[in-house]
């Protein structure tokens, strides 16, 4: 139970540290997804105005950026799980 504590209503809320833990992923996925639309969208200009090469580096440029932005997802959709369960088994 490491992470929570009671209210006065009896329902458990994040401790101080697992909020930080919290806003710092997030933080984290939204830089992560906003760095991934910047770079789509210079790729999707890119198909009219620039040559096959450099469209390549576009891609990669996207693909780089796009596979931050699932790990971030991925982390922040673990930690939702791991501290769900925790404040599940109040109803447990």
């Amino acid at each position: 139970m490491s992470g929570l504590i009671e209210a006065k209503s009896g329902a458990r809320l994040l401790t101080r540290r697992i909020r930080l833990q919290l806003g710092s992923l997030q933080e984290t996925m939204e830089e992560s997804a906003a760095q991934r639309d910047l770079a789509l969208r210079v790729f999707i200009a890119s198909r009219h105005a620039t040559t096959p090469i450099a469209q390549r580096e576009y891609w990669l440029e996207f693909s780089w950026l796009d596979q931050e932005y699932r790990v971030a997802v991925r982390r922040l959709a673990q930690f939702c799980i791991e501290h769900r369960d925790h404040s599940s088994r109040q109803f447990g």
